[in-house]
């Protein structure tokens, strides 16, 4: 079975860390949601508070397939700042393994070193990254290993597109057609 870790922040963007966690395990996929620290519960954005798996701790690399980062500009930061987030997207970079974000949390991405020439965010985070290789038009956008998307309302066509990556076109088409995601590519 695919593994995919989400860890989470203070201050995440609570529809994308869900939706996320939600369709990727419609999908057959075991998520592992860690915190930063010992507190299992994380609270969002918006006041909704998510409890953990585990913490990132204890997380290693070897047992991942992807790791995928929801944005929430308090969580985003939070991962930027985390040297353990920073450890963990740099070794999976260095092997190859899948790397995903969404909405302002390719800035964690690009604070690693990991992100790669196309991708794409939030609006207005990319003034933070580059311009450059920033594609506005399309909700995911994949170069290579890393898997970029622009926010809340595109993390479920984000997410498919995960398990698509991971599970195959037919779960892809399984799962979304179960979703009724007809306006996902």
């Amino acid at each position: 079975m695919s593994r995919v870790l989400v860890p989470l922040a203070n201050g995440f963007e609570e529809i994308e860390a869900i939706n996320i966690i939600d369709v990727l395990r419609r999908g057959d996929i075991e998520v592992l949601v860690a915190s930063l620290d010992e507190n299992s519960a994380v609270k969002g954005a918006h006041g909704i508070s998510v409890l953990c798996d585990m913490q990132i701790n204890d997380i290693v690399v070897d047992m991942l397939d992807m790791i995928v980062l929801p944005g929430g500009w308090g969580g985003t930061i939070a991962l930027r700042d985390d040297e353990t987030v920073q450890n963990i997207l740099k070794e999976m970079d260095k092997k190859g393994k899948n790397i995903g974000a969404i909405c302002a949390a390719p800035l964690v991405l690009h604070s690693a070193g990991v992100l790669k020439h196309n991708y794409t965010c939030y609006p207005t985070i990319e003034e933070q990254i580059r311009e450059d290789g920033f594609d506005e038009t399309k909700m995911v956008v994949e170069d290579g290993n890393i898997m970029t998307s622009r926010g809340p309302a595109t993390a479920i066509c984000f997410a498919l597109q995960i398990v698509k990556k991971l599970k195959g076109k037919e779960k892809y088409l399984s799962v979304k057609a179960s979703l009724l995601a007809d306006f996902c590519e």
